[in-house]
């Protein structure tokens, strides 16, 4: 195993789901690197714990605007906290939430958009697009829909 490089902190962040499961599949790439995750459930924060320091801010919806409130101050504290270089989300709205956070401290944003998204993006990466340094499909035809996002091969 490479030496961890310890100038940059990654932040993973995945809800339950294929959201996680995507995620993972990629942990080859930030093996060299320090990371902590934030999740919305303990069940899947236990899962993601091997991989560093492990948070659990809650689920919320635009459906549920109290539950977002909490969530979002749960998300400054963690990014006050741990000051991250660079974000990595699969997607859910508290990859939204803490994509746009990380973005007003100047990280870097990398979003992948779900295998799932096939005939357009999901309304968390419609959001994120435009503040994403890296935003990734994993459809060759949303290319096409949209032109600030890329296509480079499906996760899974």
């Amino acid at each position: 195993m490479p030496p961890t490089n310890t100038k940059m902190k990654i932040c993973l962040i995945a809800s339950a789901g294929g959201h996680l499961t995507q995620l993972l599949k990629l942990s080859e790439s930030w093996q060299c690197y320090k990371t902590f995750c934030v999740t919305t459930s303990d069940v899947v924060r236990e899962k993601l714990q091997k991989y560093g320091k492990a948070y659990t801010v809650g689920e919320c919806n635009r459906e549920h605007p109290l539950r977002v409130i909490l969530v979002l101050m749960r998300c400054i504290n963690v990014i006050l906290h741990e000051r991250p270089d660079v974000v990595i989300s699969t997607g859910s709205a508290v990859g939204c939430i803490m994509c746009f956070l990380s973005k007003l401290l100047g990280v870097k944003i990398v979003w992948i958009d779900s295998i799932a998204n096939v005939e357009r993006i999901s309304l968390s990466g419609r959001m994120v697009r435009h503040i994403a340094d890296l935003f990734l499909v994993q459809w060759p035809e949303l290319v096409e829909q949209y032109s600030d996002v890329e296509y480079v091969g499906a996760v899974i």
